[in-house]
């Protein structure tokens, strides 16, 4: 596989570069990076060890790399160009989540791909983990009959909450709010376990704790005068990939890891709340919280048959000894717990087996694999909420793309 890059951040680093020479040398070749700040492109390259070139423009990688598939890792106002653009000149498309933005973007997107006849895979690594993948086996076996609603709270804690309002999340522009950046994944999980598509969509939300609201200011960490008494100072000279990614190329665009979070500008939610209908009926309440003391989320699937239940625990102030619990509930029966090992790397697993999935395709039995579709109607609640919010009023998810819900999607 012929592989071009576009965003070299940490993301591309991380998911992308180390552990794909790592567990898949022998099958990629990377033939191209590009990045609109061309010092941390250079630094990607020298941090991988690739003989790779560092093109100054996309459309020159494109044309003279040629590649089979293009990796999309920008900040995800831009996908929808990369990916379509991508798809134009030949290329199959591995795109982060979200697929994009908006409405609109998304609509080129689904477009362009059938126009090319490429194909585009969004990688949701959360559909790979144990744990999630033991509650769709649940549900799909009817261990709690016929799921009728969902309660779903995901929790962001002081340190990963905080880390998207200091970088470019904290600007729509940039990243739609985090109700499409990091809520895509939680409406993706949705769409996979209740198997059908959302409808309509009503949302509350606002800001009350970042921004504005705080009592100290500056524009990021390393030159602020309250770094003693800030608790979210964050010295990111600590961390050598950040370092030589970001802050040795901040000459060539401007832009600070360390981000005040803190700053005016901030313009997303801190605290959110959605109500989704979809075409089976099934109702859920979901709600995304980013400055909790810890993190991880609860969710309680109701069915006719009983419950099943759920708090997976990411991070926490206290000794965690146990892995992650499922709880099944019957109507007038006892409860039945299922501990699942939750001690892999890589959110838990779903990174490495993501990775396999994506460069050594094989059986998909728990339907994990994800299209356009699957990332359209992810990203899609995500949009239709922010909508609400904006509007005061519900948004039906037909009426933004030409993707119409069906009741079943398998």
């Amino acid at each position: 596989m012929k592989i071009a890059i576009v965003g070299t951040g940490v993301r591309a680093l991380g998911m992308w570069g180390r552990p794909v020479l790592a567990e898949f040398g022998d099958k990629v070749e990377f033939v191209g990076l590009y990045d609109i700040n061309e010092g941390r492109a250079h630094s990607f390259q020298k941090m991988l060890n690739l003989n790779c070139p560092v093109f100054k423009g996309f459309d020159q990688m494109m044309q003279q790399s040629k590649p089979d598939w293009l990796m999309v890792m920008t900040v995800d106002g831009t996908h929808h160009e990369f990916i379509i653009k991508g798809m134009e000149y030949g290329a199959n498309i591995i795109t982060e989540k979200p697929m994009t933005i908006d409405e609109e973007k998304c609509e080129a997107i689904l477009q362009a791909e059938k126009r090319t006849g490429k194909k585009i895979i969004v990688t949701f690594n959360y559909r790979y983990s144990p744990h999630r993948q033991k509650i769709w086996e649940l549900l799909q076996a009817g261990s709690i009959g016929k799921i009728t609603s969902v309660d779903f709270h995901w929790y962001l804690d002081v340190y990963h909450g905080a880390d998207y309002f200091r970088r470019w999340h904290r600007l729509r522009k940039n990243s739609g709010s985090l109700l499409v950046h990091k809520a895509t994944h939680h409406f993706d999980l949705l769409n996979w376990w209740i198997d059908s598509d959302p409808e309509e969509v009503s949302a509350l939300g606002g800001q009350e704790f970042y921004g504005k609201n705080g009592p100290y200011r500056n524009s990021h960490c390393r030159t602020c005068t309250h770094k003693t008494e800030c608790p979210f100072y964050f010295d990111v000279l600590k961390n050598n990939d950040y370092t030589e990614l970001y802050v040795k190329n901040e000459a060539y665009d401007g832009y600070t890891r360390d981000g005040c979070v803190f700053k005016e500008d901030i313009d997303i939610f801190d605290k959110m709340a959605v109500q989704i209908k979809y075409a089976n009926k099934v109702q859920v309440s979901y709600s995304l919280t980013t400055y909790s003391p810890y993190e991880g989320y609860r969710i309680s699937f109701n069915g006719t048959k009983g419950k099943l239940d759920a708090w997976i625990k990411e991070r926490q102030p206290w000794e965690e000894t146990e892995g992650d619990v499922i709880e099944i509930t019957t109507n007038f029966g006892k409860r039945e717990r299922i501990e699942i090992s939750n001690n892999e790397e890589g959110h838990g697993g779903g990174d490495e087996r993501l990775r396999r999935q994506v460069f050594s395709p094989g059986p998909d039995p728990f339907k994990q694999a994800a299209g356009s579709r699957d990332g359209a109607l992810s990203c899609l609640i995500g949009i239709a909420a922010r909508k609400s919010i904006d509007t005061g009023n519900p948004v039906a998810i037909g009426s933004l793309t030409s993707i119409k819900p069906e009741l079943k999607k398998r």
